[in-house]
């Protein structure tokens, strides 16, 4: 009888990503391991609860959602969360951060003082850097500074964050586009009094992530489903998802798709033979480096 495991997701540090499972064992991402597994006959996906608690009915939920939470538990862990705005009090300082992920894909966002580079990482930026550090609201209204007066979005979708990791340009042209807005924004009448500005200092996860000769991905994994299975090498972990080389190509699996089933490990023969894989996809096109200001 094969051992079950239920998957928590990615945690990202500074050396790097690891999956977390149930029990709080983890597995290194590393270049060239072989990642598979499969969700077990039968299977179907629970919420995952809020807050660390459990979902109280283990309700169903769709396989195609990156949350893995019902409506209620959902509303419930968001009433915690920074981005709902519901902690304006919080004593803790927040910085200000610019992360680019692309040519034309760069976001402002804040995130807790004391988690360092963290939410970069799980977001899958690719080079970034401080603005400054304050109180949270503060740091809000900084963030809401750059969206109206330079028009700098705070979310930029996974599937354009994916489609140009395998053309990105060269580090020079990766830390020209942000030291450019940095001085604009710096340049901004409107800036709290109480935030603390930070130097131009870039960040670079390029070789983090595993991105240099990175190959274009054929397609990216639409849901898990029971029965069905995944086996590939891995060729780069950037924010949730990973790079799988696989029979048909490379292919993307945000492990957030993961979270919610039952997971078990498969042998190479298990997969179906000469894809790697038999959960649903989506092609991909192929990635044109010429393109890419016009994904937003």
């Amino acid at each position: 009888m094969r051992r079950v495991w239920v998957c928590s997701g990615v945690r990202w540090s500074g050396d790097g990503a690891v999956l977390v499972w149930g029990g709080g064992r983890t597995s290194p991402l590393v270049r060239g391991r072989r990642i598979a597994f499969g969700v077990v006959d039968g299977g179907v996906r629970t919420c995952v609860g809020a807050r660390g608690n459990a979902c109280p009915v283990r309700a169903v939920v769709s396989p195609r959602g990156t949350g893995a939470r019902c409506e209620e538990c959902a509303r419930l862990d968001r009433a915690h969360s920074v981005a709902a705005d519901t902690l304006a009090d919080d004593p803790r300082p927040y910085r200000v951060y610019l992360a680019w992920f692309g040519p034309g894909l760069v976001k402002v966002g804040i995130t807790r003082a004391e988690r360092g580079s963290v939410r970069l990482l799980e977001q899958g930026a690719v080079t970034f850097t401080w603005l400054g550090q304050g109180p949270l609201m503060a740091a809000r209204r900084a963030e809401e500074l750059l969206r109206a007066a330079l028009g700098v979005p705070d979310r930029i979708p996974y599937a354009h964050k994916r489609a140009v990791r395998a053309v990105l340009p060269g580090a020079g042209e990766r830390v020209a586009e942000i030291r450019e807005l940095h001085t604009r924004a710096g340049a901004l009448d409107g800036w709290p009094e109480s935030l603390a500005r930070a130097p131009f200092e870039p960040v670079d996860h390029t070789d983090l992530f595993g991105l240099a000769g990175l190959p274009p991905a054929q397609a990216v994994v639409r849901e898990l489903a029971e029965g069905g299975s995944v086996a590939g090498e891995l060729c780069a972990a950037a924010g949730p998802d990973l790079h799988l080389l696989t029979g048909r190509g490379v292919v993307v699996l945000d492990t957030r798709l993961m979270t919610g089933w039952d997971l078990t490990g498969v042998e190479a023969t298990d997969a179906e033979p000469g894809s790697g894989i038999t959960f649903p996809v989506r092609e991909l096109p192929a990635p044109d480096a010429g393109v890419q200001d016009g994904l937003f």
